[in-house]
This record gives structure tokens, sequence and C-alpha cells, in this order.
């Protein structure tokens, strides 16, 4: 532990020793994280550990804080050691079957919400793709009198979203579905909602070590130019939109004019766009003609 001037055993030991380990490994705000899963190990918030850094750790938390860092190290997401992550304003489950909600994909929600003049005209919702339930989530906790539907290709998304929402007090205004896109759906929807893959297949092995190695390829790679899945959507959306309908989607870097081209083409308008925290294109409203 050289570097750490506390006792072997303490809080402050254990946080120096694996902001080492961490700042070593690669890993952004080392300090910060160590505070983040020793606190987690020993089951009590972060202020409680700077309160008393010479605080002895008990074997049992030191034994899952070891093993968390051992796994941090090798960049598996904090979330998934965690077992949650934050979405606007709630507290999901994840799991390596779902793309870790992410800061910059509350921009669809906003668009979402901005989109109705009234929050009350949207009442029926569709999210496709939904991993962990996080958009139709959300938009479902603003709009009280909204009800939706969650679909997702991999049955542990669908599952997850399930739990999610019941953990939300979610459960009587959402139900989840394992199916391909639309295949299973009959009906038409105020609000479709979609983050789809967008990631050129190239690139995917590129991504931060997070991702690539953690996070589940078939919700990343949108194929040679990352435009597969808008192709489809695009094909089924205009039977999915009823009459005033929107359907908002996380768009990638770069990709507003070329998802604005498909959307045109197949008789949908584009109508706004929203940038994320980045100031980057991140949602793309369109609406049936």
């Amino acid at each position: 532990m050289s570097g750490c001037a506390d006792p072997g055993g303490s809080v402050g030991a254990f946080l120096c020793q694996a902001g080492q380990v961490l700042r070593a490994a690669g890993i952004e705000a080392p300090r910060q994280e160590a505070r983040i899963m020793l606190s987690h190990a020993m089951a009590c918030r972060e202020e409680d550990l700077l309160r008393d850094p010479r605080a002895p750790v008990p074997a049992l938390a030191a034994a899952a804080f070891g093993e968390l860092l051992r796994r941090r190290a090798t960049h598996e997401p904090m979330a998934h050691l965690l077992g949650r992550a934050g979405f606007w304003t709630l507290m999901l489950e994840t799991s390596p079957a779902t793309l870790i909600p992410r800061a910059d994909t509350e921009a669809i929600v906003e668009a979402a919400l901005a989109a109705f003049e009234v929050p009350g005209r949207i009442g029926r919702v569709l999210d496709l793709g939904t991993g962990t339930g996080a958009l139709l989530l959300a938009v479902l906790a603003e709009c009280p009198e909204a009800w939706g539907v969650g679909v997702d290709l991999a049955p542990d998304a669908a599952m997850l979203a399930a739990r999610n929402a019941a953990a939300n007090g979610l459960a009587g205004r959402a139900a989840f579905l394992c199916g391909d896109w639309a295949a299973a759906i009959a009906g038409r929807f105020d609000l479709v909602l979609s983050n789809p893959p967008y990631i050129e297949t190239a690139a995917v092995p590129l991504l931060m070590l997070e991702v690539a190695r953690f996070e589940p390829t078939l919700a990343l790679d949108g194929g040679v130019d990352g435009l597969d899945a808008y192709r489809h959507l695009m094909g089924v959306l205009p039977g999915l939109l009823a009459p005033g309908g929107r359907a908002v989607l996380e768009i990638g870097q770069g990709q507003r004019a070329a998802v604005e081209a498909l959307a045109d083409a197949a008789g949908l308008a584009p109508v706004a766009a929203r940038r994320d925290l980045g100031g980057i294109d991140r949602a793309l409203v369109v609406r049936a003609r």
C-alpha cells in the first residue's frame, strides 16, 4: 500500500490502495469510484467513509470490495457492479442483458414530452427495444394517465424491464413483451419511442472498453453504416402512429440528416430534434404526414 498513510485495514487505506489500482487501470476519477464501491460494500453512505477514514473495514465488506475492485479494474461498468443506475427520476436495475441507461438518452424523454402541447395527450406509448424500460417508464412517470408496451428481442431484457416497472410503481400501466421490433404489435400509439442500435459495425470494437467489452452487441451494432435499425423502423412507424402521434428516436452523432432522409422517404415528417448534454443532436421527432 505504498503511498497510503492510513493504517492497513482502515477505510482510508482501502480507498488509497483502490485509487492506485484504478488509476493504473486507466479509470477516470479513481478515488471517487473507490468511494462508491466501498460505500456499496459496507452498505453505508460515501460521506460516512469521509467522516472517519481510520475506521476499520469489516472482513466481509473487505472481501466484497476486493471483488468489486477486481472487476472495475477490467473496466466492467459501475452500473453492473452496483446492479443499478439512475435515469430521469427513476432508479433502475441493470444487467449485462441491456444497455446501461445514460444521461444523454434523457434527451429522448425531454423531446417526447415537448412534442405534445398538452402532456395528457400522451395516452398510448410503445417502446421498441426497451432494454431496462428506461424510456417508457420515464414517460409514464411524467404522464399519469398514460399506459405503454415495451418490446425487446432479448427475453432477459423484457423481464428486467418488467421488474423495473414494478420497483418504480408503474407495473399497472406497463407491459413488456419479447419480440422482434413491432412484429407482435397490433394497434396504434400516440407516442413511439426507440433507442435502436446505431453504431457502425466496424466501430463497435473501438468503443470505450466499458461498452465494447460489457454491453450487448445486439443493442449497439447498427450495421455497416449504422442505419439498419432506422430503415426497419421507418417501414413500420406509419402503421404504428395514431393520428397526431409522434415517434422519438435516439440518433448517433452525425446521423440526423441520414435518418431524416429515411423518414421522409417513408412518408414521415421530421418535426424537431433535441441535443444531448454534449450539444450533439440526440433525439429526432417524426410524425405521419
